[in-house]
């Protein structure tokens, strides 16, 4: 990992995304919107926040854009695969997530985004039943049709870069195993041997985009960059990756609010989590064999900010559970219930209850694109492999599990390495420090 300023952000920039369904629709929808002037991309860090640069009478509070050199909303092509072949404008309808007149303005641009035909594999999401999908002899050849997809959006767009963004739906849990993800060459070889078990059809993705030297992020639990085989090939073709799930309603809600609990030293007995969700992503995450990846990204949220080990008295046999229920009449508008048993003075139990009424794709949309355009800038900062500076956005963050290396979770420490990494690639000093 390099730090250095980041060089200029010259040309396009191609945003091609895995998965055209809610999320994505609404992501592209509100990018299309806001350069028209005709909405406002509220929630994105990149947009609107504003952090320090400099100290003391050299202070400065700056939006990012005026720190690194960002791409701009205007530089933005979009590009999509999916298993269906309704185009962006279509999708964007169907997923009701937009009211017609927030979508009607933009319609000619939303129909010219045609998916490809995706690499898909109904062993991994078998509640999908796309028909837009491309023939394989086997996975590597699957890898190679979409590397051939990326280099002929390059050529048919004229885009300068290339962005992959996974926000398809969460696929069967892959247990990472040594012998095949292990090593660069050991997960080559299992791609040529066509080892549909241990090669989720995402892994293909990223193989493929960094291959051709796009950053790649996992906006889903899937296990697919989060293998040290992976680490090894970004690091290889000094390619970004960042991953995984994006962190939108409750894991977001948990990250910040279990702080609280622990800077405040009480004591916490256990703490439920259930949602209600209709959209697609409920429809897959129905699935027990793909609620198991979801599972474990939001089970390890808490887990590493209230640590039993440091505080034994306070956190010593919490209780955890979180539960995902299918409910279509919901459809995007999900709902998060927590409920939190703490306990206090003298061990005086208390009780906290939060319920989240959130719009999944409506958080998720400014996520996707701060997550683009940042490892974007990381690339043309010169930096590569796990970038865990982007660990403010997802649900769980990638980290070195074969040194034992304990992931950042803390939404407030997160923010504190999200501004680090942004100053340094700015050209600033990296001048805060989690403790």
């Amino acid at each position: 990992m390099e730090n250095q300023k980041a060089q200029p952000a010259n040309g396009k920039l191609g945003v091609l995304v895995v998965g055209l369904g809610a999320v994505t629709s609404t992501f592209m929808t509100g990018v299309l919107m806001a350069r028209k002037g005709l909405a406002k991309p509220v929630g994105s860090m990149t947009q609107y926040d504003k952090i320090r640069v400099g100290e003391g009478a050299d202070k400065k509070y700056l939006k990012y854009k005026d720190i690194i050199p960002l791409a701009t909303l205007d530089d933005i092509v979009f590009g999509a695969w999916d298993v269906y072949p309704a185009n962006a404008f279509e999708s964007a309808v169907n997923a009701e997530v937009l009211k017609a007149k927030d979508i009607l303005p933009v319609k000619e641009e939303l129909e010219a985004i045609k998916p490809m035909k995706a690499a898909f594999d109904k062993n991994y999401a078998k509640r999908l039943d796309g028909d837009n999908v491309k023939i394989v002899k086997d996975r590597w050849d699957m890898t190679e049709q979409i590397r051939e997809d990326i280099r002929n959006f390059k050529k048919e767009t004229g885009v300068d870069r290339v962005v992959v963004l996974w926000a398809a739906s969460t696929e069967v849990y892959v247990p990472v195993d040594p012998e095949v993800h292990g090593s660069i060459s050991a997960l080559e070889a299992a791609m040529k041997a066509d080892d549909k078990e241990h090669i989720a059809p995402s892994m293909c993705y990223a193989y493929a985009a960094i291959a051709e030297g796009c950053p790649f992020i996992m906006g889903a639990p899937n296990t697919t960059v989060d293998i040290p085989a992976m680490w090894e090939f970004s690091e290889k073709m000094r390619v970004p990756i960042a991953g995984k799930d994006f962190k939108t309603g409750q894991t977001l809600v948990k990250s910040g609010f279990a702080p609280i609990i622990g800077v405040r030293c009480l004591g916490l007995s256990g703490w439920f989590s259930t949602n209600i969700l209709g959209n697609r992503d409920g429809l897959v995450l129905d699935e027990p064999a793909n609620f198991r990846t979801k599972e474990v990204s939001k089970l390890s949220t808490l887990e590493s900010i209230l640590v039993p080990e440091k505080q034994p008295d306070l956190y010593k046999d919490y209780f955890h559970k979180v539960r995902i229920n299918y409910y279509p009449p919901r459809n995007d508008n999900k709902e998060g219930w927590d409920n939190i048993d703490i306990f206090g003075w003298m061990g005086y139990p208390m009780q906290i209850k939060i319920n989240f009424l959130c719009r999944d794709s409506i958080l998720a949309a400014p996520l996707c694109l701060d997550l683009v355009l940042l490892s974007d800038v990381a690339k043309r900062a010169g930096r590569y492999g796990i970038q865990r500076f982007l660990s403010f956005f997802l649900k769980s963050p990638m980290h070195d599990y074969t040194k034992d290396e304990v992931p950042v979770n803390n939404l407030f420490e997160q923010y504190v390495m999200l501004k680090n990494a942004i100053r340094v690639m700015g050209g600033y000093k990296a001048d805060e420090l989690i403790d």
